[in-house]
């Protein structure tokens, strides 16, 4: 059965990649390495970074595509809708791709490659990695995108049931075409500390890009009154963002200089060694739909404090966490209850418990069926798509039938004018390895 498994070929798509740090670039790297390993051909397009653009290889000859597009506001690009158009049909064409899968919904490059894919035929899914509300300007905003791009998609796949179920209520998409594959860690970079360390000192460690969403104004309230009750507690914050300025001052007017390091941020590679100087993880997050420093806190062998939202609950079983609700009281009687179990915690059997409950080789296999089921969906021509868009709505329907006729149309001018058999194909990396074997 392992040896008749389809090989596909897949593009990566996300404004979200190396060099950035975070959990959709992280999720996209380590999948990436995975399905190559199972054989699939797997190519990245994100924006330029710096003066990183054009092609890159890296690990295991990832191929990544640094086109010149340039991030205009918290690294998204700026959207363009049909200008993108003629460099992703050229990597779809140059690479043989059969599937495009885009991530994040913040994601401007995310949605245009996705639209642009459709038009041309090709295969599409789309991974949702976080959680939206319905009330605010923002979010309606994004979810009426949203809308439009899931409204002619083939699957979707959602890291968490809270977030499989925040996203089909957001986009309208059928829940039978959503399917949940969660994150995953890698257990043989995050190891415990090699001897466990002495619980005289409690080192509580906030690993968090300081920012409202990740509950940093809570942290502000929490942390002095965990410090005024445990003497015996120091904290470590790693991170940055436009909240530190409020945690500075709250160790300034509260003299926890000695005892609240402050870090700034931390590069992915020093990730470990922070934790391990730690023994409890504190997430202090007001929506999150699975949180990958969870694992690899848990991974590293800490026990893990955190608050009651989204897909948290599914990550961890109950005797490696210890859930609360958003409010400093109850994070507050959470972290008390976790000293408490500090003595029953030992970190080696943790991380063997990590290792068999979370493995990106997993997260793989169920991607593969993912795609595995968007190759057997039959193709729709333009025509028989567009209904799919008048139903989201009076106004909204309309336009977003508009823009796709709009990008049929200057599709097949480029057809015209470029067509496809004049764009050089790329040979595979595997097939050049095998010639030079043969040689």
């Amino acid at each position: 059965m392992e040896e008749r498994r389809r090989k596909h070929r897949i593009l990566m798509v996300s404004d979200f990649f190396y060099p950035n740090f975070g959990g959709v670039e992280s999720h996209i790297y380590y999948l990436s390495q995975c399905l190559l390993e199972r054989g699939h051909k797997v190519v990245i397009m994100t924006h330029a970074y710096g003066n990183r653009t054009g092609v890159r290889y890296i690990t295991n000859n990832l191929k990544v595509y640094y086109i010149p597009w340039r991030p205009f506001l918290m690294q998204n690009t700026l959207p363009t809708f049909y200008l993108t158009l003629p460099i992703i049909r050229t990597i779809i064409i140059r690479e043989k791709i059969s599937i495009v899968h885009g991530h994040q919904a913040f994601s401007t490059l995310c949605h245009e490659s996705l639209m642009h894919a459709r038009t041309m035929g090709c295969k599409v899914v789309f991974t949702d990695h976080s959680l939206y509300g319905f009330a605010d300007p923002g979010s309606i905003h994004m979810n009426k995108i949203l809308q439009f791009t899931l409204a002619d998609i083939d699957h979707a796949i959602c890291v968490s049931h809270t977030s499989k179920e925040n996203t089909v209520l957001r986009s309208g998409i059928k829940p039978e075409t959503v399917f949940v594959v969660p994150n995953a860690v890698d257990t043989a970079m995050f190891t415990p500390a090699p001897t466990q360390l002495a619980r005289d000192e409690v080192v509580i460690v906030v690993i968090s890009r300081l920012v409202y969403r990740k509950g940093a104004d809570l942290l502000v309230e929490v942390i002095p009154e965990v410090c005024r009750i445990f003497p015996h507690v120091r904290f470590i914050i790693g991170g940055d963002g436009p909240k530190r300025v409020r945690l500075e001052e709250m160790r300034e007017k509260f003299s926890l200089q000695d005892r609240v390091e402050m870090l700034g941020a931390v590069p992915h590679s020093q990730v470990r060694s922070v934790l391990i100087s730690g023994h409890i993880f504190l997430n202090s997050s007001l929506t999150e739909a699975f949180c990958i420093a969870i694992l690899e806190a848990a991974s590293c062998g800490l026990l893990t404090v955190s608050t009651r939202v989204g897909g948290v609950p599914e990550v961890l079983p109950d005797d490696m966490i210890v859930l609360a609700e958003p409010a400093p009281q109850d994070m507050v009687r959470a972290i008390e209850q976790a000293i408490d179990m500090l003595p029953n915690i030992d970190p080696q059997i943790m991380h063997s418990r990590m290792k068999s409950y979370y493995s990106w080789h997993d997260v793989a296999k169920r991607t593969e069926i993912v795609y595995d089921c968007v190759m057997d969906s039959s193709n729709k021509s333009i025509l028989e798509r567009l209904p799919r868009y008048l139903i989201c709505g009076v106004w909204a329907g309309k336009l977003f039938c508009l823009v796709m006729i709009i990008n049929f149309i200057l599709w097949r001018l480029l057809e015209f004018f470029q067509p496809a058999e004049s764009i050089e194909e790329v040979p595979d990396m595997a097939s050049l390895c095998d010639l030079e074997d043969d040689n």
